[in-house]
């Protein structure tokens, strides 16, 4: 068990995984970062986008956060995710209107806690496209 990082991502309504993995990819703030075992203790903000779990050389789970904070420790990788949904279970079509919405709401936004607040719902939107693919075809 001393190769493996014991991984956990908690969300607001439950604990989602807690498992050994060879290794967990983390959307960082200053980037994405993996974490090994025997990692250097810290703490960093998370961004929205996909946390990849791996098995040996192969990722076997991909979820989409849409932020929080992860601390990791030489045997532990923690993330509190505001929000975790598995990729498989993005339904694309919702999340393209959930885009359209959120753009003509930024649109008509009257104050800049209103634009604020619905550019950053917008940023998750747009995050959690890219992770099924979006990102793969020209803009």
């Amino acid at each position: 068990m001393a190769d493996k990082v014991e991984f956990e991502l908690v969300s607001p309504e439950k604990l989602l995984a807690s498992q050994p993995v060879d290794m967990v990819v983390v959307p960082g703030s200053e980037g994405d970062f993996g974490v090994l075992a025997g990692h250097a203790p810290m703490i960093s903000t998370v961004r929205p986008g996909v946390i990849d779990v791996y098995e040996g050389d192969r990722v076997v789970d991909r979820v989409f956060v849409a932020g929080g904070f992860a601390e990791v420790t030489e045997t532990r990788c923690t993330v509190l995710a505001e929000q975790a949904v598995p990729v498989a279970q993005i339904d694309r079509a919702k999340v393209e209107q959930d885009v359209k919405n959120l753009s003509e709401d930024l649109d008509d936004a009257k104050t800049d806690a209103e634009r604020a607040d619905a550019e950053a719902k917008l940023a998750v939107a747009r995050a959690m496209l890219d992770a099924v693919g979006a990102g793969a075809t020209a803009h």
